[in-house]
């Protein structure tokens, strides 16, 4: 097992730390890290950034070749830790000899160490695995309105400074949804800093959300889907974004999937609020839009090339969700 030690949550010391153990390349870009890996111990990119209220993320999407146990050290401070596994599996404990806690995918966990327990991660061998972690400092500065942070602090651990906390949420596939919209941030310089920060906080706020419906036993749905039916609905959720022009039905999505009709409807529901139907017709809007800035095509054509039979209805949609008609948006582009 390697063994990776973190002594701090400073950012840039973080990516210092992590490529003198794991032997990447790293680049910066306005106050964005990214550490690419690719030799015979692991595989993969480590991506991160500091914003406001004290606040920053480390986003792993790695494959090692060997067991990994990295420490994050309380050294300084005991910030709290909000961890997302989209994909693969780790585990969790407070110190090395602490009770190993799986991370199960889909599901968000917050943890807190007292000032005499470190973090530690076990990452497991050849698996590929996606997580974020975004790490809110307690070091509060005094101002006369409470910083984010500060109220972070207050329902985490502030009451419970004496003791380690630690909370596994239930499933979470709308987290991993804005996860992958936050990776999916194009644009440049500080206009992409501003879009990430403001993912990054709506990220924050639906896991304390989900901390706290938890809490409260908010009432769940009867039917709760298991794990694997909700890998089947993001999969086939993944499906219908990469090709909406398929002549797509409840009864051939069922078949692919493997669930019942009520099951998809559920889990869709669950991840986007929208039903199978609405989603894909979503997802065609979508595209369609793409085609009108990148292509060519006349409006009659990107209609066709999407999967709609009735002009007049896919205006009507567009117009919804852009507040102009296809034509005036194409017009638009043109001046």
């Amino acid at each position: 097992m390697k063994i990776v030690t973190i002594h701090t949550e400073q950012i840039q010391t973080v990516f210092e730390e992590l490529n003198n153990n794991l032997d990447g390349t790293i680049t910066f870009d306005f106050d964005e890290y990214a550490l690419e890996i690719n030799n015979s111990f692991a595989k993969g990119t480590i991506t991160g950034a500091s914003f406001n209220d004290n606040i920053s993320y480390v986003q792993f999407d790695m494959t090692f070749s060997t067991a990994v146990r990295m420490d994050f050290l309380n050294v300084v401070s005991t910030p709290v830790y909000f961890a997302y596994c989209s994909k693969g599996g780790l585990s969790h404990s407070f110190g090395i000899n602490g009770e190993e806690r799986k991370f199960q995918t889909f599901q968000t966990a917050i943890l807190a160490s007292n000032q005499n327990q470190d973090n530690v991660l076990f990452f497991e061998k050849d698996v590929n695995t996606k997580l974020t972690l975004i790490i809110v400092g307690t070091e509060v500065e005094s101002h006369l309105i409470p910083s984010l942070n500060q109220k972070v602090k207050e329902t985490f651990f502030e009451n419970n400074a004496l003791q380690n906390f630690f909370y596994m949420g239930s499933y979470n596939l709308k987290i991993a949804e804005k996860i992958e919209q936050l990776n999916a941030v194009t644009q440049t310089g500080i206009v992409r800093n501003l879009l990430k920060e403001g993912i990054l906080k709506i990220i924050l706020a639906m896991e304390i959300q989900q901390h706290s419906d938890d809490l409260n036993a908010f009432p769940k749905d009867a039917n709760c889907l298991t794990l694997k039916e909700m890998e089947e609905i993001k999969e086939l959720s993944e499906f219908i974004k990469s090709s909406p022009e398929e002549p797509f039905t409840i009864k051939s999505l069922s078949k692919k999937s493997g669930l019942s009709p009520n099951k998809l409807q559920e889990g869709f529901k669950m991840i986007h609020d929208r039903t199978v139907n609405d989603y894909i017709t979503h997802m065609r809007v979508l595209k369609a839009e793409i085609l009108m800035r990148t292509s060519d095509l006349n409006i009659s054509e990107i209609v066709y090339c999407i999967g709609f039979t009735s002009r007049s209805y896919f205006s009507k949609i567009f117009k919804q969700k852009f507040n102009c008609s296809p034509k005036e948006y194409k017009f638009n582009l043109s001046c």
